[in-house]
């Protein structure tokens, strides 16, 4: 008995209290609010130093293109080509049986390019589900003197082509879809914090009652994040993304991620600890699994 929705793996049961995991984070997230208030720094990237930067905007509320999973307001400037490999590996509940998750790890390759200023495309596939994703990003507004806050637009679309026909013989060619649409607002507090928030939806046509107790194609979710800098190479980064709209006695989590920013250079290396193992929006925001494992994001731009 299914309804149409993407395919999803088998659940595990976190050895962690993830009520107690996600009342730290929040708690984590606070932190770093009030620290933001307290404490200051006066050394800023060298590539925020670069002279050519508009004095009238404030500088950039994030350094990638992600917080951990989470979209963030960066965006890339017009012209420039990045190369984004993510990777997140199996439960670490499971031990050595598979080196740590080792054997079960999900690996992504995006390419992403700005067109015209404030506006980028990206290409990406994912062993998650063998999913293939297009996605847009644009700045609809950008921190200032003036403007509070930067605003911008993303949409995704996912196709999961792993899904056997022979297992569900009605399937159409739009099954395999999945959508989502954020609302990226954000702010840069002060030289080391800032914070956003994403107001989300998110579309799966495929849905599988077996797994679930209820269909629900349509959910919108709430998503917070933030940064905050420790030195002048490397930040803390925190997510959580709250789905309004799961019903109860579903098997999957709120997604969230922390973990540490490293920049070297022309790369950023995000080190992180998430409880969801795919990437993509409908995948981490529907579908986290709540066994926390370890992941990373690495970014090259050129």
């Amino acid at each position: 008995r299914f309804v149409r929705r993407i395919k999803i793996r088998s659940m595990y049961h976190s050895i962690i209290n993830p009520t107690m995991l996600k009342k730290h984070l929040l708690i984590f997230c606070a932190s770093l609010f009030v620290l933001s208030n307290v404490t200051a720094q006066d050394d800023l990237l060298s590539e925020l130093d670069d002279d050519s930067v508009d004095t009238s905007y404030e500088l950039p509320a994030f350094k990638a293109m992600k917080i951990g999973n989470l979209q963030s307001t960066k965006m890339a400037d017009k012209g420039d080509f990045y190369l984004i490999v993510s990777h997140r590996f199996g439960a670490l509940k499971e031990g050595f049986d598979t080196f740590l998750g080792l054997d079960e790890a999900n690996t992504k390759i995006q390419l992403l390019y700005s067109f015209w200023e404030g506006v980028q495309f990206s290409l990406s596939r994912e062993s998650y589900n063998r999913t293939f994703a297009a996605s847009a990003k644009v700045r609809l507004a950008r921190q200032s003197s003036k403007m509070p806050f930067n605003i911008v637009g993303y949409t995704t679309i996912n196709r999961n082509t792993l899904i056997d026909e022979t297992i569900f013989p009605a399937l159409e060619s739009n099954d395999r879809n999945s959508y989502a649409t954020q609302l990226l607002v954000s702010r840069r507090f002060s030289e080391n914090f800032s914070f956003q928030i994403a107001p989300t939806y998110v579309r799966e046509n495929l849905q599988n009652l077996n797994i679930l107790p209820e269909a629900n194609h349509n959910q919108f979710a709430m998503g917070f994040g933030g940064r905050y800098k420790i030195s002048k190479r490397m930040s803390l980064n925190a997510e959580y993304v709250y789905n309004m709209s799961r019903p109860d006695g579903s098997p999957f989590d709120n997604s969230y991620a922390f973990g540490l920013d490293i920049e070297t250079g022309g790369h950023v290396f995000q080190l992180l600890f998430t409880n969801a193992q795919s990437t993509n929006e409908p995948g981490f925001i529907n579908n986290a699994e709540g066994d926390i494992l370890f992941g990373f994001n690495i970014v090259r731009v050129f």
